[in-house]
């Protein structure tokens, strides 16, 4: 891969400190996974130190854990040709159990006690939007490369803001997801949305979508996260007239919206963002998830060579085991290159949290990633990654997580670039 040959023209040696976490098995669901063990501090004492934070452990989990498996990946080939300037490049990493309070409080430990240069995470909008402004306030640049929250990179101004983002943010996920109805005439939308900060902003962002297409829809039911029934608020959704189901949630009441409509015989379409490709979704609702329509930046399909030579990475890394979410896992490999790219454009080892900002907002070459080609993936008025032509629609068939449409499958050959 052309990004690593980059790389290794400046290297010398190989570590890794942190989490050492394995792949949970394809078929883990339910459960919970068990707390990741920790590593002994073996890093070498010059290690530059990063930090990663995302829930490793709970039922956020399946998502978090292939986002730090993708951050290890990179860090372990990065390492291989030497990291930076021949010190290894060392990860901190910080469970915040989907709970944004803790998220607050082991971001604020990454920064004050752990002394990270730059952070990567976040995989739950409510607890990045509560912890993302200890990175800003301490000048730390921050990638997330998981939560899609639009409020995420627009808490601060763009030119002041640390926080940069490798993930679609819902802005673009909604209006895509929408457009897609409206070219196959469902234009009745029933939007059932969770009460989290992440519901709550995609909630905004497809109420918008249809407002651009002179759209209302015809039912809006919230719910809180641990519901195990929504058999009311699925038939009120029906007696409205809705043809199409757009749910807004992250863990299993995905699959309680898909199975409760399967219980009552309502055979409509069940449509969203990201988290339709999660494990809870597809392995939670079985049959009943067949068919569901979702948002995604990468299919983990090998549809080129980057992509195929980054699955086969992930393979032999963990075991063989199949990515559970694989644009987790996809951004954050990516977002992992961007910041040691960003790195290794600063010279003498001055690695303060203002320059490697300016370094992210002006890269001095393209990076060759997996999810796209980032030419200018930043800039000082644009902290997202991934524009709305980069997305295309998957479909859940199988148990996994395909194209939807054949000419997707066609255009994926070629690697769409930000626009």
């Amino acid at each position: 891969m052309r990004n690593r040959v980059a790389l290794g023209a400046l290297v010398l040696g190989t570590t890794l400190a942190g989490a050492a976490v394995p792949a949970p098995a394809a078929s883990a669901l339910p459960a919970a996974p068990t707390a990741p063990a920790l590593a002994p501090p073996t890093a070498a004492a010059n290690a530059i130190r990063i930090g990663v934070v995302g829930p490793f452990t709970g039922a956020s989990a399946d998502f978090g854990l292939p986002m730090l498996h993708g951050v290890q990946l990179a860090i372990d080939e990065i390492n291989s040709f030497g990291g930076y300037l021949g010190r290894p490049l060392e990860l901190v990493v910080k469970d915040d159990q989907a709970n944004p309070d803790v998220g607050l409080a082991v971001s604020k430990d990454l920064i004050d006690k752990d002394k990270i240069v730059a952070a990567i995470g976040f995989c739950n909008t409510g607890v990045a939007m509560n912890a993302i402004a200890a990175f800003q306030t301490s000048k730390i640049p921050l990638i997330v490369p998981c939560a899609t929250g639009t409020p995420i990179t627009t808490k601060f101004p763009p030119a002041e803001s640390y926080i940069f983002r490798t993930s679609p943010k819902d802005a673009i996920q909604a209006p895509f997801v929408i457009d897609d109805l409206v070219a196959r005439n469902w234009t009745r939308v029933a939007i059932l949305a969770d009460t989290t900060g992440y519901g709550e902003a995609g909630l905004k962002d497809v109420e918008q979508a249809l407002a651009k297409r002179n759209l209302k829809a015809v039912y809006v039911g919230r719910f809180p996260l641990g519901v195990k029934d929504l058999t009311t608020e699925l038939k009120e959704a029906r007696t409205a007239g809705a043809n199409v189901v757009f749910s807004y949630t992250v863990g299993p009441e995905n699959a309680v919206i898909a199975r409760g409509r399967q219980a009552l015989g309502w055979k409509v379409p069940q449509v969203g963002a990201w988290t339709l490709s999660f494990p809870f979704f597809i392995e939670g609702g079985k049959e009943s998830a067949e068919g569901a329509l979702t948002a995604q930046s990468f299919i983990a399909e090998p549809s080129n060579e980057r992509r195929a030579s980054f699955l086969l990475a992930y393979a032999r890394k963990f075991d063989g085991k199949k990515i559970p979410v694989p644009m987790a896992a996809a951004q954050a490999y990516d977002a992992t290159y961007l910041l040691a790219q960003a790195l290794m454009s600063i010279p003498g080892g001055k690695l303060e949290g203002p320059a490697i900002k300016t370094a992210l907002e002006q890269p001095k070459r393209t990076h060759y990633g997996v999810v796209t080609s980032y030419d200018k993936p930043f800039s000082s008025t644009d902290k997202d990654a991934i524009t709305q032509n980069m997305l295309v629609m998957g479909t859940v068939r199988g148990g996994l997580v395909t194209f939807a449409y054949p000419e997707d499958a066609k255009r994926n050959l070629f690697v769409q670039r930000k626009q």
